[in-house]
C-alpha cells in the first residue's frame, strides 16, 4: 500500500465525517422515498437529519423540489429560518421557529411526491446561511433564493426517488 494515497484515503474518509450533510433515516441518498411520505400515503414530510454545520451558520433554509416535473421545476416544501443547532426535522413539522412559504400545491406546508407519471427525483436541498431571513410565511421560491443570495455559506443534498 503506498502511504501517500493511504494518507489521502484517511484524509477524504475524515472529510466525510465532518462534512456538511443533510440525510433521512427513511431513504437513502438516491433510493425511494416510502410511500407514507407521498401523495400515496400519509402525504407528511420525511425525517431529515443534519450534520456539522458550518461554523458561522445563523440560520438553515430547505427547499425540497422535483426537476422532473413536465412545466417547471416544481417546489413541494420551503421552510427557512431554521436554528443552526437543529439536528434533526421530525417527519410531518417543519422546525419551531422556522418558517414556511408556499409551494406549488399552493399551500403553506409539505406537498409530497405525486408524479403524473414515470420516475422523479426529488432533491432536499439544505443550506447554511450567514443570517436570518427577513421573509414572511407564504413567499415563494423566487423570493427565498433571491433572499439567500449572497447569504450562502455551504449546502448539501440528499436526492429521492419516486413513481406512482
Amino acid at each position: 500500500m503506498d502511504i501517500k494515497s493511504g494518507t489521502a484515503e484517511t484524509a477524504t474518509a475524515a472529510a466525510t465525517k465532518t462534512a456538511f450533510s443533510i440525510s433521512s433515516p427513511a431513504f437513502k441518498d438516491r433510493g425511494d422515498i416510502p410511500g407514507k411520505y407521498t401523495c400515496k400515503g400519509e402525504d407528511v414530510s420525511p425525517p431529515l437529519v443534519i450534520r456539522n454545520v458550518p461554523e458561522g451558520t445563523k440560520s438553515l433554509a430547505l427547499i425540497v423540489d422535483d426537476p422532473d416535473a413536465p412545466a417547471h421545476v416544481w417546489t413541494h416544501w420551503l421552510v427557512w429560518n431554521i436554528r443552526p443547532d437543529t439536528g434533526k426535522i421530525e417527519s410531518g413539522d417543519a422546525p419551531s421557529g422556522s418558517v414556511v412559504g408556499i409551494n406549488d400545491f399552493r399551500r403553506n406546508d409539505y406537498g409530497g411526491p405525486c408524479p403524473p407519471s414515470g420516475t422523479h427525483r426529488y432533491f432536499f436541498k439544505l443550506y447554511a446561511l450567514g443570517k436570518m431571513l427577513d421573509l414572511k410565511t407564504g413567499a415563494t421560491k423566487e423570493d427565498l433564493e433571491s433572499a439567500m443570495r449572497g447569504h450562502i455559506i455551504q449546502s448539501t443534498q440528499i436526492v429521492g426517488l419516486f413513481s406512482k
